[in-house]
């Protein structure tokens, strides 16, 4: 039965290119943003995910910038120990001098105090934006190394604290004597002490260095792991997307043709009344 009130097939040819249009609509939206998810809508829940880890992938650049502040302040400090060690290992070459009967105990004594000077001035020195682990402040180094998400969604930050070794205190040179031989002899050993305090202290800033370049490394590692996991997540195959584009294209034309067909189907009733 033909009806000019109803058209069937214009209907059924106006929703196919109804259709077609909207799958146009995203796979255009797709291409220009290069993410088959760019909102909510298109998938509420793996949106959701993405946007929480995308929300850890901030947080974890800023954990690679606080170990990388960390990183420089230890660098700083571990170079002034290693050097106070050498400038004593000097001291203790002086002070060996110093034991024998034919020497100028005023020459040996002037350079263990320009020495001494110099293991002071390195101290001093041996600070980054202003923090020095190697004086007498006392303050430990904190470094932010990790944010943790555990399955309830709860986040914690953890972090890494390097200790202080407080060189003005610990390396007391006053008492190195070389005014005499048998102060001389005296002295060998407190700047034996001396050097295992330094050595031991460069040790354990060379430890924590380590460490925080290692875990720079690994957050690193995560954070491109993270980006790559949100990419599988979200974005669009733009091969996949191209092939698609030109198919809803010609479906497209295709359906406009449809519906122009059907629309002129009225027409051929008027044949009936001639």
């Amino acid at each position: 039965m033909s009806s000019i009130l109803t058209n069937t097939s214009a209907m059924t040819a106006l929703q196919t290119l109804r259709s077609v249009n909207s799958d146009l609509s995203s796979t255009q939206n797709a291409i220009s943003t290069g993410k088959d998810i760019s909102s909510a809508k298109d998938n509420s829940s793996i949106w959701a995910i993405s946007k929480v880890m995308e929300s850890d992938v901030s947080g974890f650049k800023a954990v690679s910038d606080s170990l990388a502040l960390g990183e420089s302040t230890l660098a700083v400090a571990s170079a002034g120990a290693e050097q106070i060690v050498n400038v004593l290992n000097d001291i203790k070459e002086k002070v060996v001098a110093a034991t024998g009967e034919n020497v100028d105990y005023t020459k040996l004594g002037n350079d263990v105090t320009e020495l001494s000077n110099q293991v002071t001035s390195i101290i001093a020195a041996s600070q980054f934006n202003g923090f020095n682990l190697l004086n007498d402040d006392g303050v430990d180094l904190t470094v932010l190394s990790s944010i943790d998400r555990d399955s309830s969604g709860a986040v914690t930050a953890a972090n890494i604290t390097v200790t202080a070794v407080d060189f003005t205190s610990n390396l007391d040179l006053s008492d190195i004597d070389v005014s005499s031989s048998s102060a001389a002899e005296a002295s060998i050993a407190n700047i034996e002490a001396h050097i295992q305090t330094a050595v031991d202290a460069a040790a354990a800033l060379g430890a924590s260095s380590s460490r925080i370049s290692d875990q720079a490394e690994f957050v690193s590692r995560v954070t491109d792991a993270m980006e790559t996991g949100i990419g599988s997540l979200v974005d669009a195959d733009m091969e996949e997307a191209s092939a698609r584009l030109t198919a809803l294209q010609t479906q497209q034309s295709l359906a406009v043709q449809s519906l122009s067909i059907a629309n002129q189907s009225p027409q051929t009733i008027l044949q009936l009344f001639r």
